[in-house]
C-alpha cells in the first residue's frame, strides 16, 4: 500500500476531458431537446402516413418558398453565432458586440417571418383544428418557435452583457454554451423544414 502511495506522488494527476460545468449541463439539457424533438417528428411521420384521412401535400397548404427563405435567414444567424465566438475567443470586443447583436436581430426576423406564416394560413382556414395535420404542424413549428424566443431573448441579453465588455478572451463560456443551444435550435429547423415542408 505504501508503495502504491508512493508512485502515485510521483506523478501529477490526469486532466479529465476539460470540459466546464456549464457546458456539460447545456449537453444534458441538449441531450433532453433531442429525445422531445424526436419523439415530435416521429409522431408526425406515423400519424401522416398512417392516417386514414387524405393529407396535403405541403405545398397546397404552406408557403415553401417564403420559408425556405426563412431558413436560409436561420442558417446565417448560425454563422453570426461562430463568428461572435470566435471574436469573443480572441479578446475582439466590437467583434462580439457587433455579431452577438447581429444573431439575435436574424433571430427576431426569422421569428416575425414565421409569425406572418401563421397570420397569413389562419386566414386562410388553416389553423390548429384543422385535422391532423393542423395539430401536428402547429405543435411542432410552435415548439420550436418558442425555443427560437427563447434564444433570441437570451442573444439580447448576452449582446447587452457584450457592450458592457462582459465577454473577452478569458471570459466568454457564457456565450459558448448560448451558441451550443442557438446552433441545435438552427438544426432542429433544417429537420423540421425538410420534413414538414419538403417531404
Amino acid at each position: 500500500m505504501a508503495g502504491a502511495v508512493t508512485y502515485y506522488a510521483g506523478r501529477a494527476p490526469e486532466r479529465g476531458l476539460a470540459v466546464y460545468t456549464q457546458k456539460v449541463g447545456m449537453w444534458v439539457f441538449l441531450a433532453s431537446e433531442v429525445m422531445f424533438f424526436t419523439s415530435l417528428i416521429g409522431s408526425y411521420i406515423i400519424l401522416r402516413f398512417g392516417a386514414s384521412e387524405t393529407w396535403p401535400l405541403p405545398g397546397e397548404v404552406l408557403n415553401i418558398p417564403i420559408t425556405a427563405i426563412n431558413t436560409f435567414i436561420l442558417i446565417c444567424s448560425s454563422v453570426t453565432m461562430v463568428k461572435a465566438f470566435a471574436a469573443a475567443e480572441v479578446g475582439d470586443k466590437r467583434g462580439t458586440r457587433l455579431f452577438t447583436l447581429a444573431t439575435a436581430l436574424i433571430g427576431s426576423t426569422f421569428l416575425g417571418v414565421q409569425i406572418l406564416e401563421y397570420r397569413e394560413l389562419l386566414h386562410e382556414g388553416f389553423g390548429p383544428s384543422s385535422g391532423l395535420y393542423g395539430s401536428t404542424f402547429y405543435t411542432m413549428t410552435g415548439f420550436h418557435g418558442f425555443h427560437v424566443f427563447s434564444g433570441v431573448c437570451c442573444l439580447f441579453w448576452a449582446s447587452w452583457k457584450a457592450f458592457r465588455g462582459g465577454y473577452d478572451n478569458r471570459a466568454y463560456k457564457g456565450l459558448e454554451v448560448l451558441g451550443l443551444y442557438w446552433h441545435f435550435v438552427d438544426l432542429v429547423w433544417i429537420i423540421l423544414f425538410t420534413v414538414v415542408y419538403l417531404i
